[in-house]
């Protein structure tokens, strides 16, 4: 690339930054086609594309396949408090849906036995969603949950968390283990984003007040769209 090229494909990433960072540009906005783009900056579309490519990278931009490239909206996941999806969103004034990709039971398979302590032919049920927040799409939910937590598998509506609240088994502590992943081309095709798209994986086993196991979630949110904070403090 030329270095006419080159400065030009910067302030066009630069324009976009200002936009989002001004409020031009609210989160969800869509961007200007590349045409337009193309036209305003004087470059060719080659240039834009390349321009928005580095900032869908840099997780500013998003792209939803077929519709376009829009604002990145993130989300803040405080790793202290054990909060559900529905819960988190609501309380950021976003609206929070949900899109069933199955819900199952059946006996606790070797890998749910190991990980929440069952025994061998525990009934389980599996709760397996896409998650949105205003529409978007923000990542993928496959939970498990011990058949004498719930009352029925068609007791979790939106909110499995609010359900086992009803029956009186929603978890009071849990431990999580964050790691970073790469959405397969699965995963990546039901959220409509690249394969090999960053992503993070957050796994939650949650116990109740006598320490039965209550829950055990993975949760793969986009990386493009979900920050997760703490808080620390020094205690000398």
């Amino acid at each position: 690339m030329s270095k006419k090229s080159t400065n030009l494909y910067q302030q066009l990433q630069d324009w976009v930054r200002q936009a989002i960072a001004s409020g031009e540009l609210a989160p969800t906005a869509a961007i200007p086609t590349e045409r337009e783009l193309a036209e305003k900056f004087d470059v060719s579309r080659i240039t834009v594309r390349k321009a928005l490519d580095g900032l869908v990278y840099e997780g500013l931009l998003t792209r939803r396949q077929g519709a376009g490239t829009f604002v990145a909206t993130r989300v803040e996941k405080t790793y202290s408090k054990m909060s559900s999806f529905t819960e988190d969103m609501i309380s950021r004034g976003r609206v929070p849906s949900s899109k069933w990709l199955s819900r199952t039971s059946g006996s606790v398979n070797p890998e749910e036995a190991l990980t929440m302590g069952l025994s061998p032919g525990t009934l389980v049920y599996r709760f397996n969603r896409m998650r949105f927040a205003d529409g978007v799409s923000m990542g993928l939910d496959y939970a498990t949950v011990p058949g004498d937590c719930l009352p029925s598998l068609e007791a979790v509506e939106d909110s499995l968390y609010d359900a086992l609240e009803k029956n009186g088994t929603r978890p009071v502590r849990a431990l999580q283990r964050l790691r970073a992943v790469a959405f397969n081309a699965e995963q990546a095709k039901l959220l409509e984003i690249p394969e090999g798209s960053p992503g993070l994986l957050i796994e939650r086993r949650g116990f109740l007040a006598n320490g039965r196991p209550a829950e055990f979630t993975q949760s793969y949110y986009r990386g493009d769209s979900y920050d997760l904070m703490s808080e620390l403090s020094h205690n000398p």
